[in-house]
């Protein structure tokens, strides 16, 4: 049995509930998933009819220090706006935010890390000093929550070409991938760096940033 079949057999996720979500780009269908093992809830920002081929779509790990608390040191929050404003401004798409701070590694050790991080090491080597490997975070359960909503390609808004690897041997085909521009400052340009450097991440900083 292949490694999708066998994904698709034992089901990660379950459709728990749906509302109507009026937001300032529009109104998204809210659909919440639950993992059957372990109870982590992820959500589906849904607009429009997201079921067949090309629909455009974020995989969004959660950011709590960015997306709430307004942290500079990332560029997590503009990449969720922008997902966002993209889908709206083409009445289509899914935004799934899964619920993996820290690139999986939660946020008491993410803040242990932001303080390795203020010590002098990147990103990742503040990981390994922890005893984590650069990535913990996982797309197969995005790839069920894509499929249980009828989409059956994508094109993915993202900067990361881990993602599009990863949904595709997931089972879900990565049509074309959607530029996703970071803004630039100087308490995160060293992250930036980092994640262009050391894995490869598609970065194009904004032309008004990189001049100033």
């Amino acid at each position: 049995m292949s490694d999708v079949v066998a994904m698709r057999a034992r089901r990660l996720v379950a459709k728990f509930s749906e509302a109507p979500l009026p937001t300032a780009r529009g109104t998204f269908r809210a659909v919440v998933f639950r993992e059957n093992e372990g109870g982590a809830e992820h959500l589906a920002m849904v607009l429009g009819d997201v079921r067949g081929e090309s629909v455009p779509v974020r995989l969004h790990s959660e950011c709590l220090t960015s997306e709430v608390l307004g942290s500079l040191k990332c560029d997590c929050r503009a990449q969720l706006d922008r997902a966002l404003d993209h889908i709206a401004a083409r009445g289509r798409g899914v935004l799934v935010y899964l619920r993996q701070e820290g690139r999986g590694i939660g946020l008491g050790n993410k803040i242990r890390a932001y303080a390795l991080q203020a010590e002098g090491a990147d990103t990742y080597e503040a990981n390994r000093l922890l005893g984590f490997p650069d990535d913990l975070r996982r797309y197969d359960v995005a790839a069920e929550v894509l499929r249980a909503l009828g989409v059956r390609s994508v094109a993915l808004i993202t900067n990361n070409p881990q993602k599009i690897a990863e949904l595709e041997s997931a089972g879900i085909p990565v049509r074309r991938r959607v530029r996703l521009p970071s803004p630039v400052n100087r308490h995160n340009a060293g992250y930036l760096r980092a994640k262009r450097e050391r894995t490869g991440h598609l970065i194009e900083l904004e032309p008004a940033a990189q001049a100033g």
